[in-house]
């Protein structure tokens, strides 16, 4: 099935390249990716003559982007036609994708309409040799896909898949560095058995406060590293702990405001808290957020958490803790 020879329209390279960056992870590539694909193949995106999904290799092949399709089929486990490492037009639509998997997946994309695709580009995405996800265009209805349209999408995704490569590595660097500091603080934990799996309890309820608030990717990078690491100044004992953790951190120029949480979460918003008795909204952003994560739970209980706002605690913060708890029982209850 082919289409009229049509010519694809000629991309601002830098301009695409900054697009695909907007969003500097795998799956946000991947969805920037989409949207350039489909367009090289003349889609009328609003019609939805073009469908598309991104899968990115993590352990499994999985989902991470869509384009026309449910976001529910985000995050779902597959397996499909792109193992041969070749760019493939795919005249019988979906039949190789449903063959690859198994009902209860297959039952998903029967949900999500991809029975109805007539025609299915597949183009691999490699590093180096080493297969890094792959984009599926899928014509619904009448099209198809030109000679000139399939080699620029393929040499498009010849650039992409170094793309996702280095994207990915810096992703799996940056997991490493994380279980590598979590090991580091259980250690230190261990010492005292009452303590043990404390910065984990800080660090998950400072992070939904981090994400309530707005914050996102470096911000939520040095939150969770000043939440995580705020008492591991205790390796040299309860007294002046938190400076103690602030040196650890000195000179490591990217978590530079993680140091500051790290030295300054047991301010107190009156004033009369340690190491410098700043007050208020001189104590950084995220020291409060720790202090209220950290008092939460040391207490156990969002009341007696409440009677320290104004006082020893930021009482927006307090506010934004009850309101999160709040809303994560209303979502067990819904469930």
């Amino acid at each position: 099935m082919t289409a009229p020879s049509v010519a694809p329209p000629v991309a601002d390279v830098s301009r695409v390249l900054t697009e695909l960056l907007s969003k500097p992870t795998q799956e946000g590539v991947l969805d920037g990716a989409l949207v350039h694909a489909a367009s090289l193949m003349g889609s009328q995106l609003l019609g939805g003559q073009v469908r598309g999904l991104g899968i990115v290799r993590r352990g499994n092949d999985r989902i991470g982007a869509v384009l026309g399709y449910p976001r529910d089929l985000l995050g779902l486990d597959v397996a499909g036609p792109w193992s041969t490492g070749r760019t493939r037009l795919l005249s019988d639509g979906s039949r190789d994708l449903y063959a690859a998997n198994p009902p209860e997946v297959t039952a998903v994309f029967d949900r999500a309409g991809l029975s109805s695709v007539s025609l299915s580009l597949v183009v691999p995405l490699a590093d180096r040799g080493r297969s890094v996800g792959a984009l599926l265009l899928d014509r619904v209805g009448e099209g198809g896909v030109t000679q000139q349209q399939q080699d620029a999408i393929s040499r498009f995704g010849q650039s992409l898949g170094p793309l996702l490569g280095l994207i990915g590595s810096r992703d799996e660097w940056r997991q490493a560095a994380r279980q590598i500091t979590g090991a580091v603080v259980e250690a230190v934990e261990s010492r005292e058995f009452d303590a043990l799996g404390h910065a984990r309890a800080v660090t998950e309820i400072a992070m939904q406060l981090g994400r309530a608030l707005g914050l996102a990717g470096r911000e939520l990078d040095e939150l969770w590293y000043a939440s995580t690491l705020h008492d591991l100044g205790k390796i040299h004992g309860e007294a002046g702990h938190a400076l103690v953790g602030a040196n650890f951190l000195h000179g490591v120029t990217v978590l530079s405001e993680a140091e500051r949480a790290v030295r300054h979460h047991h301010e107190r918003w009156d004033g009369q808290g340690e190491p410098d008795r700043l007050a208020g909204e001189d104590i950084p952003l995220y020291a409060r957020l720790v202090a209220v994560a950290n008092a939460y739970v040391r207490m156990g209980d969002v009341g007696r958490v409440k009677t320290q706002a104004g006082k020893a605690l930021d009482p927006r913060m307090v506010e934004l803790l009850d309101k999160a708890l709040n809303d994560l029982t209303l979502r067990s209850a819904q469930d």
